[in-house]
């Protein structure tokens, strides 16, 4: 018997290590081309030690050819204000499909299973006209009203905020709050960790966002991460592989910094908001 189970924690984190391989190969290849000389890029073989390290040269020569800090400035506004207005928007909304008694109630909340289910590609060419006849395109706005409504936003909250009692919100109510109170005031406390754990999927969504941003930007001054790095690509690609992926790990670090420093609470929203 515990043979058995230990044979079956063998297998079972065997596999979770070769999956984890897996997933980060493809980013220690990235971190190992940049910092590799232009003569070690296309060497057979997949060393990730570089014979010669050429780390300092290739990044700053990322950073001199390629305004990438204007580009993760871009990149961070867009995200944040972005968040900033998912929640004002989300949390009522979902407050009052999981604790408020309306008429077709449940036909909202169908709705916005639905528009989980619609891609944003599908809309990029209605928002592209509106844009066009408003005068937003190459706009920051335009980077950020497009992902203001957050389907996902709205069914997480309501799952988590159903598992709030109704005694504390009727308690709410006898002292007089308002239902805006109690949203911001009770519930939003309450749901701290699925709070965190939508703004890590946002931020990294709108972060590593590409097809938007290539539909209504032009301007360099207002590219984001992954559009300024297609950029800096465009302008030097060939020879300076280095330079390029030395660009990339520069605009994927903040990300993986932010999950690192909330990854506990980003699983427990996760787990907590399916409980009830």
């Amino acid at each position: 018997m515990i043979r058995s189970a230990l044979l079956a924690s063998i297998v079972r984190h065997g596999f979770l290590l070769l999956t984890g391989a897996f997933i980060l190969f493809p980013f220690l290849w990235m971190v190992s081309l940049s910092i590799k000389p232009p003569q070690e890029v296309f060497q057979g073989g997949l060393s990730l030690i570089p014979e010669q390290f050429h780390g300092i040269e290739n990044y700053t020569e990322a950073l001199r050819r390629a305004p990438i800090l204007t580009f993760m400035y871009n990149g961070a506004l867009v995200c944040l204000i972005t968040l900033a207005l998912q929640i004002l928007i989300a949390a009522p909304i979902a407050y009052a499909l999981a604790k408020l008694d309306f008429p077709f109630r449940n036909t909202l909340f169908a709705l916005v299973l639905i528009g989980l289910l619609i891609p944003h590609q599908v809309l990029a060419i209605p928002l592209f006209v509106a844009f066009f006849h408003l005068g937003l395109l190459d706009t920051y706005a335009a980077l950020i009203l497009p992902g203001i409504v957050s389907p996902f936003a709205i069914f997480l909250f309501r799952q988590f905020f159903k598992t709030v009692p109704d005694d504390l919100i009727h308690a709410a109510r006898l002292d007089g709050f308002s239902e805006w109170a109690i949203v911001w005031r009770i519930m939003a406390p309450s749901a701290v960790p699925a709070l965190i754990a939508f703004s890590i999927l946002s931020v990294v969504g709108r972060w590593n966002d590409l097809f938007l941003p290539l539909i209504f930007i032009r301007s360099e001054e207002l590219m984001t991460p992954p559009l300024g790095v297609i950029h800096f690509r465009s302008e030097e690609a060939g020879t300076s592989v280095g330079p390029l992926m030395a660009a990339a790990v520069i605009t994927v670090l903040p990300l993986i910094i932010a999950y690192l420093l909330a990854q506990r609470r980003f699983v427990d929203g996760l787990t907590m908001s399916g409980v009830k």
